[in-house]
């Protein structure tokens, strides 16, 4: 029996929105290009630490510098999941073989590939050129520059971090030490306030007081006076220390 043609067209629509229910929002990674170290977060709380290596060319994202884009990023798509350790990806399919750490001059991408999707201008070009998280065959290498401009880990590690995150977890590559990497989620299209679309910060302006403030202030009304001494009388069936205004 052929399914109706509404149920048909309303499938990839049902796909992407169950996609977008499972996008992750929970973790997110930072790398430190100095520490050439990855820090993966759960709701802002420290859970792994990893060595990896960027690129030995360049910090940039420029088409064909090889270099490491920096900024806010999020994982994209994610390949190989169930494969073996060091099994070699082409083209993000396994080609069969499984590769020992370290062979002798051999350099593929293995075991995992996390896919970055940048969200800032200066690494709009993130995906498409191809930059990735995965493992490396050259894993002594590892803590050192020596990438095209992904970001390599060992294969047993780059294993744990796919199954720990998710398509949609935040990715922030910065050129400083791990410790002040923030470990916050990357707002989606964040754009920083100082950037080369946005070179100053207007200072916050700081309005004068109106003119007529203080013409709505109540006025203050004096107390009446106390009377004198010459106005008071003693009154003798009273108790003692009372008195009386006179008429």
């Amino acid at each position: 029996m052929t399914p109706p043609r509404c149920l048909l067209l309303s499938l990839p629509w049902l796909a992407l929105f169950l996609c977008q229910c499972a996008r992750d929002k929970i973790h997110t990674i930072a790398i430190s290009v100095p520490d050439q170290r990855m820090a993966v977060y759960k709701k802002g709380e420290l859970i792994r630490e990893y060595r990896v290596s960027t690129s030995k060319f360049a910090l940039s994202d420029q088409p064909g510098s090889k270099g490491t884009p920096l900024g806010h990023m999020e994982i994209a798509k994610k390949f190989g999941g169930g494969l073996p350790p060091g099994a070699v990806l082409k083209d993000r399919k396994w080609t069969g073989e499984i590769l020992p750490p370290d062979s002798p001059g051999r350099d593929p991408i293995v075991s995992r590939i996390l896919w970055l999707r940048g969200l800032e201008p200066q690494n709009a070009n993130a995906y498409n050129r191809y930059i990735y998280i995965h493992g490396t065959a050259e894993e002594s290498r590892l803590g050192s520059a020596a990438s095209y401009g992904c970001i390599r880990m060992a294969s047993r590690d780059v294993v744990e971090l796919f199954d720990i995150v998710g398509v949609g977890a935040g990715v922030d590559i910065r050129n400083e030490p791990l410790r002040r990497v923030s470990p916050g989620p990357a707002p989606v299209a964040w754009v920083s306030p100082i950037s080369p679309l946005n070179q100053s910060v207007e200072a916050p302006r700081i309005m004068p007081p109106h003119p007529e403030a203080s013409a709505v202030l109540p006025t203050r009304i004096p107390p009446p006076p106390l009377p004198t001494s010459s106005e008071m009388v003693w009154i003798p069936p009273g108790p003692p220390g009372s008195y009386a205004m006179t008429p």
